[in-house]
């Protein structure tokens, strides 16, 4: 099958994978543009997936202010090399990451990140809640899970939807970031300040 070089185009607009990558792609899905995005996700999660070892110690402090300057926020992006710090997909990327934590204030990078006791007081909660609910005994430990796994996509910056596209996750974002570069990523921590609010 003849693969069109405005169909590679398309597919790298959409993408953001390499000319060749999109030419297999298409040639291995009998250029269904749908079909060849899904694969290059797929290949693209895979190489995400071992990169994720790999040490990374350079990268970036974006900075970013909203508002007027009501809502401040500082966040550290690291990856492997100084080249791929000085793109712009990877500076483009920590400025998304910074403007997300200022719409939409995580407490916590991951769930590994949240404190015992904090987990131990969302669960106490939610089943105080579930028994005043009136729900039987029987399935409140399910409640409890369900509302935990709630707590962890409102507080956990990589379980939520990204702002710009709710579609996908930051952690997918991230994967998608990481299969571009090449590199390991990795969001290291992040402050986030509004005027007058109490610490």
């Amino acid at each position: 099958m003849e693969i069109s070089a405005q169909l590679v185009k398309q597919l790298r607009e959409l993408t953001g994978a390499g000319v060749l990558d999109c030419r297999k792609a298409l040639i291995e899905n009998d250029g269904d543009l749908e079909k060849a995005a899904a694969y290059l996700r797929a290949k693209g999660l895979a190489a995400a997936e071992k990169k994720a070892g790999r040490e990374a110690k350079d990268g970036i402090l974006e900075l970013y202010s909203h508002g007027g300057g009501r809502v401040g926020v500082m966040v550290e992006v690291n990856c492997e090399t100084d080249f791929v710090a000085r793109t712009g997909q990877f500076r483009g990327f920590a400025h998304d990451l910074a403007l997300h934590i200022a719409a939409s204030a995580p407490r916590y990078v991951d769930q590994a990140d949240v404190p015992a006791g904090v987990i131990e007081d969302q669960r106490a909660k939610a089943r105080m809640l579930a028994l005043q609910e009136g729900k039987p005994e029987r399935i409140v430990d399910r409640i409890v899970d369900g509302r935990l796994e709630k707590f962890y996509q409102e507080a956990c910056l990589l379980r939520q939807p990204f702002v710009k596209d709710e579609d996908i996750t930051i952690a997918d974002l991230l994967k998608q970031t990481i299969s571009a570069t090449g590199e390991n990523i990795i969001i290291r921590r992040f402050a986030r300040w509004e005027l007058g609010e109490e610490l």
